[in-house]
């Protein structure tokens, strides 16, 4: 599941008539490199989220073969968005991916299902230690203990790539509502965890990321 559906408005003029994932990075559109990552693994679907300028998205992205789940009239956050694609995803656990940053290092999409251990996850994040982050400027979401589960912290930033189970996404009546719900929920029964990333990790949430992104892509293979 790729979350392609937001207005990107802190990339500010950049965002005024394209949607952020199409925004070229090292001569690409930003999403495609999150879809090299995605087609790596050979995944059985690929299903992409659209609200902000969803026909350009819809354009780029069914000539590739992702599936569209077009939210309308409202966009849904991400576990609102998540739950209204389910039916175009199926019903086992799914990779989400964000497609506003450049990973230089390993798949981190390979590495999170070599970690994955449903009997005791009911989600597995990737998490970048800060000192391993480019052009990201503010605190940290995650603490990970030695057994990998995940708590509220400052040391790790959630790099936007998961494996979640979806079985439990019903119980929440909003129609829009932020990953943050399913999260606690997790949290709570201890089923909530994490790895650290090995590479390096590119925020392009704003308009200085790209230059920094581009760098990034010019001095490792990604």
């Amino acid at each position: 599941m790729l979350f392609a559906a937001g207005f990107g408005t802190r990339m500010g003029a950049l965002t005024a008539n394209r949607p952020k994932p199409l925004i070229p990075v090292g001569g690409r559109a930003l999403i495609d490199h999150t879809l090299d990552l995605a087609l790596a693994i050979k995944p059985k679907r690929i299903v992409a989220n659209t609200h902000y300028l969803a026909q350009m998205m819809a354009d780029h992205l069914e000539p590739l073969g992702v599936a569209l789940s077009h939210e309308d009239p409202d966009i849904l956050d991400t576990g609102g968005g998540l739950f209204a694609a389910l039916p175009l995803l199926g019903p086992d656990p799914v990779f989400t991916m964000n497609t506003d940053a450049i990973w230089a290092g390993p798949n981190p999409l390979d590495l999170l299902q070599s970690a994955w251990n449903p009997d005791k996850m009911d989600a597995l994040l990737m998490c970048v230690p800060l000192a391993q982050t480019v052009g990201y400027t503010r605190q940290g979401d995650f603490v990970l203990d030695a057994q990998g589960r995940i708590s509220w912290g400052s040391e790790q930033v959630y790099g936007g790539v998961q494996i979640i189970k979806t079985d439990g996404l019903e119980q929440f009546q909003e129609r829009a509502f932020s990953m943050h719900l399913p999260w606690n929920k997790m949290l709570a029964d201890q089923r909530f965890f994490g790895i650290s990333y090995p590479g390096r990790w590119c925020d392009v949430g704003h308009p200085g990321g790209l230059a920094q992104a581009e760098a990034l892509l010019a001095n490792h293979d990604v």
